[in-house]
């Protein structure tokens, strides 16, 4: 597309036209690959990259091939640990041009998905990239037409899509009536490590290619906390906010079925952390939907508090749900709380759901345009945040209305 093409597309996008492009294919192409197993490439060789792929390679259905990053330890250190003959790479277009690749499993930096998911779609690969789907907004539906055009599965790893647990709560007490009306969805999570990561002090280390780390966002020279803590810097995610409101988000609008909220407000800052981080320790966001409910996630770094977890109150009594667990309380205390359990592991249930998906052509459960309708309520608090504002959303595009 040229950029006046393109804008004009992003432009008349939104709802009405990621309906009209998901409906324009109802299942993708198969993909079942040699001999029934898929060749993978991983871009990304992080602790949660490294730790998925061992989830696909447990399967027993699934070579990998090739292993990409941009910090050769971590690629060789993935390449040792699954077992990968070739060479590894640090620009993912070399993993993309092997013909043996069939799917890739995306974990880098939240900056660099939209990229490397849109280029891995166009050369032919399915793909299942880590949350958030985007760093930006706008990037989402472009990501959504690369997948839909090229008919390839673009699986978001917001593994609670694939749990049993969840489908059996979101079946019995919200289809099922038992909550009654909905007025208010609480969520949080506290204390994640993930935004604490110890940093290294030293020059950059030999074979790390700051460059192609900081690709598309502002220059800066060698930053060690913003190598290895990137989650707390916003030039390179969205914070505690689209790295974990759009886990709980999601679970949220799936069981509401309503994937898109009206507005948005928020409040929090460094309070904590004063170690150059910009990404705030402490956040609380409101989003609002259009019939009639509120979403709400509290998030802090703080050393007193830990947990997370999702809490829907209906007219009727409150769902309580975490990755292990659910509780259900009637709003009548002479009615039985009812509880329920995870049955299996929701990372393995997703990367199964994936591979299935490659063979049979369906849409997997946390499909792309799902991945993009979380991201973007995420990205609205981020965005009420920075702008100290509440922020209204066009209800039939993915623009913020202005002020």
């Amino acid at each position: 597309m040229t950029p006046h093409n393109r804008r004009e597309f992003i432009q008349g996008t939104g709802a009405a036209a990621v309906a009209s492009i998901t409906a324009a294919c109802a299942t993708t192409g198969r993909l079942a690959g040699a001999n029934g197993r898929l060749g993978m490439g991983l871009i990304g060789c992080g602790s949660r990259g490294l730790s998925v792929a061992k989830t696909f390679k447990g399967t027993a259905r699934v070579d990998f091939l090739r292993v990409c990053d941009v910090f050769d330890e971590r690629a060789d250190k993935a390449r040792t640990e699954l077992e990968v003959k070739a060479e590894a790479a640090g620009d993912h277009r070399r993993v993309l041009d092997d013909p043996s690749i069939d799917a890739v499993l995306i974990a880098t930096p939240d900056h660099w998905h939209s990229r490397i998911t849109i280029d891995a779609l166009d050369a032919g690969k399915h793909v299942y990239v880590e949350k958030p789907l985007t760093y930006a907004i706008e990037e989402g539906v472009d990501i959504i037409r690369a997948a839909r055009l090229n008919d390839r599965l673009c699986q978001v790893g917001m593994q609670q899509r694939s749990g049993e647990h969840y489908r059996e709560a979101k079946e019995r007490f919200i289809d099922g009536g038992l909550i009654g009306k909905v007025t208010l969805a609480r969520t949080w999570w506290h204390g994640n490590s993930f935004h604490l990561q110890k940093v290294p002090e030293g020059p950059q280390p030999p074979g790390l290619d700051w460059k192609r780390f900081v690709g598309p966002r502002p220059w800066r020279d060698w930053n060690p906390a913003q190598y290895y803590n990137f989650r707390a810097y916003l030039d390179f995610g969205g914070g505690q906010i689209t790295d974990l409101y759009t886990h709980w988000i999601d679970v949220v609008q799936w069981f509401m079925g309503e994937e898109r909220p009206k507005a948005a407000v928020a409040s929090g800052g460094v309070y904590h952390y004063k170690d150059g981080r910009n990404a705030p320790d402490t956040i609380c966001v409101l989003t609002e939907y259009p019939s009639g409910w509120t979403a709400t996630f509290e998030a802090t770094l703080a050393p007193g508090l830990k947990g997370a977890g999702v809490e829907i109150v209906g007219t009727e009594g409150k769902l309580e749900i975490t990755r292990s667990e659910y509780r259900f309380t009637p709003a009548d205390a002479s009615k039985p709380v009812i509880a329920g359990r995870a049955a299996r592991d929701l990372t393995l249930a997703h990367v199964e759901n994936f591979l299935a998906c490659c063979a049979t052509g369906a849409r997997p459960n946390g499909d792309v345009v799902f991945g993009h309708n979380a991201a973007l309520t995420s990205h609205l608090g981020n965005i009420a945040y920075l702008e100290k504002r509440r922020i209204e959303l066009d209800p039939l595009d993915d623009r913020v209305l202005p002020v």
